[in-house]
């Protein structure tokens, strides 16, 4: 879409004063009004800078004097990598008499917003940019770098620096080429692209790249990381465009049966610009069951009706090449969703405009079983490999004397209805047998047992089961009331049919044919008589 929203004109709250605008020369100059005087109150600016694509601005500040509130919740400036007002674009917010630092924007535009309340009116700021033809320092969380005049041809016999970090989030930055197509040769020797881990070229290389193919994800293993972009006198190509963002809250790998997670700075609003992966990996044989907790995304386009800007998506398996399991954006209370294999894979596209809270999550991996049922029993049956780290009574049918059995490689339960906490209920007009699996996971003082409904219709032989307590309820309980007794039949899982005839079966016609005869007998000796 538009690299920005709405327009940027002179604005001011008091009559009179004119501030902000679009600056859009190669540099300049500006100022709070009434500079090296007192500014007035209640006004508000907005300056955008616009450069040449591929460039960056650098803004650097020579005078610097608000009045001081420890949130800056009176008189404030704010420094925006992008379009104004768009807090995942903030770089911050700054009041009293501490000079804010340079700041070098990740794309050709940056926006500056002024604010003065009613009461106390100090000297103000006095500011200068310029464009910068190629590097810079960036100490967003998020963004984007280009060589110059990309896509154009980039000159030749330039060097770039871009030096990445500083932004106060203290984790590993990840690099994700999205273009890239330079001059080879044998060793980069000529035209080339370097990434340093660290902010200087002493730091250990990561990598030096040219020709046509993209370089691989680069995650660095320190809060910094350093790219330069070096050309020769001849033959060039289109360059490169790539994105960076502080990878530790937006690549991220679980094992573990359960887990929880959140898009990067939740629930203050994400940064601009990311591409987030977060892989749920289980063992053979479990699925995955997401729970969305809460969830604010930026809204459908107006022109597609589709998620086309900020999204999130869930693949079956652990790459997008699975199927869609989902897509979505905007503020929705979405139901769980269940993988069809032991991986699941969500990603978090955001673009440049427009950030929100975001999202919360949580997930359980549900245990692969075997339910059946006769007329009279259970049978459930586990894989222990699914369970290797679990005694078996930890495994136990309605109470915890019912405990399962270790039978070869499987946990088995057989039980008759008459036992273990199972009860008899009426189901869309259909008699039921139904009782609750507990598997504990439990470990130390952290309690963690999840439920399963296991249901039998007698009648027709067919059991099912059904998570209905996994992650935290507490938390679970915001989002989704996981017993609903409307929503048991869509979530059957596994149900499979036991249509073999057992001894019970056998039994229960033997006697009718007994009573039968009986009847018979005392008939024709009544007739006798």
């Amino acid at each position: 879409g538009c690299p920005w929203k709405g327009d940027i004109t002179p604005t001011s709250v008091s009559p009179g004063i004119k501030c902000g605008g679009v600056l859009s020369a190669p540099s300049g100059n500006f100022s709070s009004p009434n500079f090296p005087g007192l500014y007035p109150y209640e006004t508000e600016c907005t300056w955008l800078i616009v450069v040449a694509e591929g460039s960056s601005v650098l803004l650097s500040f020579s005078h610097f004097e608000l009045e001081y509130h420890d949130t800056c919740a009176y008189d404030y400036l704010q420094v925006y990598n992008g379009a104004a007002r768009d807090r995942g674009n903030l770089l911050g917010t700054f009041c009293g008499h501490s000079l804010p630092p340079p700041f070098s924007s990740a794309w050709h535009v940056m926006a500056v917003v002024f604010r003065s309340d009613r009461h106390v009116a100090k000297h103000g700021f006095a500011a200068a940019y310029k464009k910068d033809a190629c590097g810079g320092q960036l100490t967003g969380l998020s963004g984007e770098i280009t060589s110059p005049r990309y896509p154009e041809s980039y000159p030749n016999d330039a060097e770039c620096r871009w030096s990445i970090g500083g932004a106060g989030g203290g984790g590993p930055l990840t690099l994700v080429f999205a273009d890239f197509q330079m001059e080879g040769g044998q060793g980069c020797g000529f035209d080339y692209v370097a990434l340093f881990d660290g902010p200087t070229v002493s730091a250990p290389r990561l990598g030096r790249y040219c020709g046509s193919a993209r370089p691989p994800r680069t995650v660095s293993s320190t809060p910094h990381l350093l790219i330069i972009f070096k050309s020769d006198f001849n033959i060039g190509g289109r360059g490169f465009k790539a994105h960076f963002y502080s990878a530790g809250e937006c690549q991220e790998v679980f094992s573990t049966i359960k887990g929880n997670f959140s898009s990067p700075q939740y629930p203050n609003f994400y940064p601009n610009n990311l591409k987030c992966q977060w892989s749920i990996q289980l063992p053979p044989g479990y699925r995955v069951k997401v729970f969305f907790l809460d969830m604010e995304l930026e809204g459908r386009s107006s022109l597609t009706g589709d998620c086309d800007y900020d999204h999130l998506s869930a693949f079956d398996g652990g790459t997008e090449s699975g199927s869609l399991l989902g897509r979505w954006c905007g503020r929705e209370s979405l139901a769980p969703v269940t993988s069809h294999s032991n991986r699941l894979l969500l990603v978090l596209h955001t673009d440049r405009n427009t950030a929100k809270r975001g999202f919360s999550v949580s997930y359980v991996g549900v245990v692969p079983m075997n339910v059946s049922c006769t007329r009279t029993d259970f049978h459930i049956q586990i894989p222990v490999q699914s369970l290797a780290q679990l005694d078996r009574n930890r495994i136990y049918l309605g109470t915890p004397s019912c405990t399962a059995q270790v039978v070869g490689r499987n946990f088995k339960i057989h039980t008759r209805f008459d036992t273990c906490g199972t009860e008899s209920q009426r189901r869309n007009n259909t008699s039921v047998i139904v009782s609750t699996l507990y598997i504990d996971f439990s470990v130390g003082d952290q309690e963690d047992i999840h439920q399963y409904e296991v249901q039998c219709e007698p009648k027709r032989k067919e059991a099912s089961v059904t998570l209905i307590a996994g992650p935290d309820p507490s938390r679970l309980s915001q989002a989704e009331n996981l017993v609903d007794a409307q929503q048991w039949e869509g979530e059957a899982m596994d149900a499979r049919e036991v249509k073999s005839q057992d001894t019970s079966d056998i039994v229960f016609i033997s006697i009718c044919i007994l009573a039968g005869l009986l009847m018979v007998i005392a008939v024709v000796g009544l007739v006798l008589l």
